[in-house]
């Protein structure tokens, strides 16, 4: 499914002026940090946004016991209704049991689409709090990972999805941090270039998440305080001018002005557009938007809707160096 469909005409919804958006950014409670995996333990699959087919729930169960992990299936992984993975009440109470249940020590979202943020007012934030674990996805699941973060000071865990290819690079990564409870430096291979859009140095926690769903979160609470952040963002299948517009609102709601630093990450099969209408460049809207700010800022990092990619933790605090084109982090992830 096509999540820009979805989102098209809602990322400049809400502003206005400046304050009552900052005005709905929250306050993370203290950092909570789940426990790391280890061979053998039970990770909870959920669908929390778009459906998936018997056979996408056939490919993961057998990605994740090559893992060496148990799965246990939530009711509703393969419900529909419409567009939705089930109705917001299923799809939300299949997460709160999955952090309930003593035997879960990971949760795993199966893939994107639409619908995440449809749910974020019927989670159980307290109950969460409680039982941190794991909680892992990217595309459409950023709106769970920021607002779990929000609310409850969870680090969550911007990376495969259950539908992904899960190949050995990616796994690595994901291993690296889930499972051995590294401190990592998330670097690109040699032939994949980096674009320094500012040169510099930055630290800060590490927050951001797929830059639709991100951006249609703004004015909510599902949003941390965004001062002294780094933020990184990443999209798929977007005209360039709407990442120009989705950049822009961003800047219109102050948050670009609080953050230490930026990453833009992958914007896979982003284009022109259709016909041959005149257009910028995704690097002239990254240079037009991101270098007056003078923060250090970069462009390629492997994060996003890539083949191989990586798996960054978000809420912990790393160093940028925007040249070498590195995420350090300063501290682990998991206990």
């Amino acid at each position: 499914m096509n999540r820009r469909d979805f989102l098209a005409g809602l990322t400049l919804t809400g502003i206005a002026t400046q304050l009552p958006v900052l005005a709905q950014s929250v306050s993370v409670p203290r950092l909570l940090k789940p426990s790391r995996l280890n061979p053998g333990d039970t990770v909870g699959l959920v669908t929390p946004a778009s459906p998936i087919l018997k056979e996408h729930l056939k490919w993961i169960q057998l990605q994740l016991g090559q893992q060496e992990l148990t799965v246990k299936v939530a009711p509703h992984v393969l419900s529909e209704y419409g567009y939705l993975a089930g109705t917001d009440q299923q799809r939300a109470a299949d997460i709160n049991q999955m952090f309930a249940d003593p035997m879960v020590k990971g949760i795993i979202a199966t893939g994107g689409g639409w619908g995440s943020s449809r749910i974020l007012s019927l989670l159980d934030y307290d109950l969460i709090r409680q039982y941190p674990k794991i909680f892992l996805g990217y595309s459409d699941i950023t709106a769970l990972l920021l607002g779990l973060y929000s609310q409850t000071g969870l680090v969550t865990f911007h990376g495969l999805l259950g539908t992904s290819l899960w190949t050995p690079y990616s796994v690595s990564w994901l291993q690296k941090l889930l499972f051995d409870a590294q401190i990592i430096t998330f670097q690109n291979p040699a032939n994949i270039r980096v674009e320094t859009l500012y040169p510099g140095q930055a630290q800060g926690q590490l927050i951001g998440g797929n830059l639709s769903v991100l951006s249609t979160l703004v004015g909510s609470d599902y949003l941390p305080n965004w001062q002294g952040k780094i933020l990184f963002v990443e999209d798929v299948g977007e005209d360039i001018y709407r990442i120009d517009r989705m950049l822009t609102h961003l800047k219109l709601a102050g948050i670009l002005d609080q953050i230490s630093g930026f990453i833009f990450s992958q914007c896979t099969s982003c284009t022109p557009g259709e016909g041959n209408e005149p257009s910028l460049t995704l690097w002239q809207v990254l240079t037009n938007l991101i270098q007056p700010l003078e923060i250090p800022a970069w462009y390629g990092s492997m994060i996003g809707h890539i083949r191989d990619q990586f798996t960054v933790p978000l809420g912990i605090k790393v160093e940028i160096d925007t040249t070498q084109g590195t995420i350090a982090m300063l501290e682990n992830a998991v206990i």
